[in-house]
């Protein structure tokens, strides 16, 4: 299949994976509509891109913005919908899960679990209008769930489920549904990932601290040079997005990197105590790539 314009939706876009996979998707011949909180960034993608962006106005956590983005979408593209939805939009919370507050666990579920589900009921009757697919972008750590990660992961496993329920509701209707999961790829998501976890646990109490700072510092640090150290970049995420938006039958699981495949192999093959060994406390990136 060709994009011969055809329409395609992506959350996340200002940044990171999310604009990687909008540039390349106008570049390569999609009308790319990138989802965008401020009005500023969608006007520097529209600049950027190399084919047709159009930015949209977007907050996946606000089901008023998502229905008006709906509506404006229904506006472009007229009777033709949507050829794809690519639900990329997504933070990372990263700290000792006894440290981490209620309200920073529903904020990271709220933006990756249940904004994903904002977007697939507001934007399936454009979906089924353009006879077109969904892309659910998650993470080798819906795989595994590593110490220190598990708001993440937690969000990443959530996200897999919903993924697989949704391809199998949706199949009558000859609706596709792909994950896309990436490994380490070096993007703004890993300074932000350091600026939460060292909030979360300087709110903690004393003690607390104590028991967890030098294991989750050097646990970042270690994880951080691990990505930086990574053959994966946004430009790969990307390219792997779009063989799943053209495949005639796309699969139903993409691995972009050494680490998410790894890890995919490793949690089908070993039992539970014997990735606590390999992952416990431990830089898990670099081991995997080892």
């Amino acid at each position: 299949m060709a994009p011969a314009g055809r329409a395609v939706l992506i959350t996340g876009a200002s940044s990171g994976l999310g604009e990687a996979c909008a540039l390349h998707l106008s570049r390569v011949g999609f009308h790319t509509l990138a989802g965008v909180r401020r009005p500023e960034d969608g006007e520097r993608l529209r600049t950027a891109a190399a084919g047709r962006l159009t930015p949209v106005l977007l907050d996946v956590t606000d089901e008023k913005s998502v229905r008006a983005a709906a509506d404006g979408v229904t506006g472009l593209t007229g009777g033709a919908g949507l050829w794809g939805l690519v639900n990329n939009a997504g933070i990372a919370v990263t700290a000792p899960l006894e440290c981490v507050p209620p309200e920073l666990m529903r904020r990271q579920l709220d933006i990756n679990v249940l904004g994903q589900l904002h977007m697939v009921q507001g934007f399936l009757p454009l979906l089924r209008a353009g006879a077109g697919r969904i892309v659910n972008v998650s993470s080798g750590l819906g795989n595994v769930a590593l110490p220190y990660l598990g708001p993440y992961a937690a969000s990443q496993f959530a996200k897999e489920a919903l993924s697989d329920a949704l391809r199998r509701e949706l199949a009558p209707q000859r609706i596709p549904v792909t994950v896309i999961q990436p490994g380490a790829v070096l993007t703004p998501l890993w300074s932000k990932m350091s600026e939460v976890g060292n909030r979360a646990l300087e709110s903690a109490p004393q003690p607390v601290q104590e028991l967890y700072r030098g294991p989750f510092l050097g646990f970042m640090q270690a994880n951080e040079a691990s990505a930086r150290a990574s053959r994966t970049t946004p430009g790969d995420v990307a390219r792997v997005v779009f063989r799943a938006l053209v495949a005639e039958r796309p699969r139903t699981r993409y691995t972009v990197g050494r680490d998410a495949a790894g890890s995919r192999v490793l949690a089908r093959l070993l039992p539970d105590r014997a990735l606590d060994r390999i992952f416990g406390g431990s830089p898990a990136w670099t081991r995997l790539r080892d």
